[in-house]
């Protein structure tokens, strides 16, 4: 049986768990074996694609034999350490992320980051910096939803621009509607410099693919917009994505984490990792577009989607 859970006092609860004691890195080596409790709580970060992905979790688990719940926590801060004291059973992550926030958790906010483009490499890290914690990764599937730089269509085909190789190359000067912090992180217009050759004469501070940033490119003001891979409001404003074709961005694949004594079963493993074969970043990208565009609920779409790929 699946309920969202909802309840003040179910997330009072969880919230004063997770504002105290030590985590189970501190605790000593974490020894105990893989858990398969028959109830699971799946954590949903609150925003649409968390939304989507716990809610395919949760079908995939029911389908499975496992009683689940949804449990909306909306900041890692919080869902993070409930994962580890067992509060929430299992999360959807991304990898290169989680990792680095893994390694500064227990490194410090200024240690080198561990995620990188390489996925073989950034889920290496993570795992090492995940199973001392009684945290268990499991395999990554198809679906990526990393940072992306989007132009107008029209600009595109007017320069000739697919990639953003081909934007370097082009000596087009651009302006990059995007976050303030995109000024100074290495994966935003520092690295497009470097690691492109493109001309940005200046950050428009518009945000992360917000509706004001993506009119801003929409209308000339700007020539580019820093969004996300699973953006599904692109061709609403006339834009499409130039291919990260060096592979600029860190592996933020997607991933199952779940709390090890609890959920580290074969059994978990196996019915999340049915979603691996299926579920691509377009996929994802038109779940969204569905539950924010066309106002169907989360756990309809992710329903309709499990239905129509054979999972259900």
């Amino acid at each position: 049986m699946r309920r969202a859970a909802g309840a003040a006092a179910v997330l009072a609860a969880l919230l004063a768990g997770c504002t105290t004691g030590p985590s189970l890195e501190n605790r000593g080596e974490v020894t105990a074996p893989p858990g398969d409790s028959k109830h699971l709580v799946i954590g949903s970060a609150g925003f649409t694609e968390s939304d989507l992905l716990a809610q395919m979790y949760a079908l995939l688990l029911d389908k499975a034999g496992y009683g689940t719940e949804i449990l909306s926590v909306a900041n890692r801060e919080l869902y993070e350490p409930a994962l580890e004291s067992g509060q929430i059973d299992v999360v959807p992550e991304y990898a290169a992320t989680f990792a680095d926030w893994l390694n500064a958790k227990k490194n410090g906010a200024d240690a080198p980051p561990v995620g990188s483009p390489d996925l073989d490499a950034t889920m290496k890290a993570l795992r090492g910096l995940a199973a001392p914690r009684g945290l268990t990764v499991l395999d990554p599937g198809r679906a990526v939803d990393q940072n992306a730089f989007a132009v107008a269509a029209s600009y595109a085909e007017q320069h000739r621009l697919k990639t953003l190789s081909d934007l370097g190359t082009s000596g087009l000067k651009v302006r990059l509607a995007a976050g303030d912090e995109c000024v100074q992180r290495p994966y935003c217009a520092p690295g497009l410099k470097k690691v492109y050759g493109i001309d940005i004469t200046g950050v428009d501070p518009k945000g992360v693919g917000t509706t004001q940033a993506k009119k801003a490119v929409q209308s000339g003001q700007d020539q580019m917009v820093l969004t996300t891979s699973t953006d599904a409001t692109l061709d609403d404003f006339g834009l499409v994505l130039l291919k990260d074709d060096k592979h600029l961005q860190n592996a933020d694949y997607i991933v199952p984490v779940v709390n090890r004594s609890r959920a580290g079963s074969e059994g978990v493993a196996t019915a999340l990792g049915r979603l691996n074969s299926v579920l691509t970043t377009e996929d994802l990208a038109s779940m969204n577009e569905q539950v924010d565009s066309w106002r169907r609920l989360p756990e309809d779409v992710a329903r309709a989607y499990l239905e129509d790929k054979g999972l259900l």
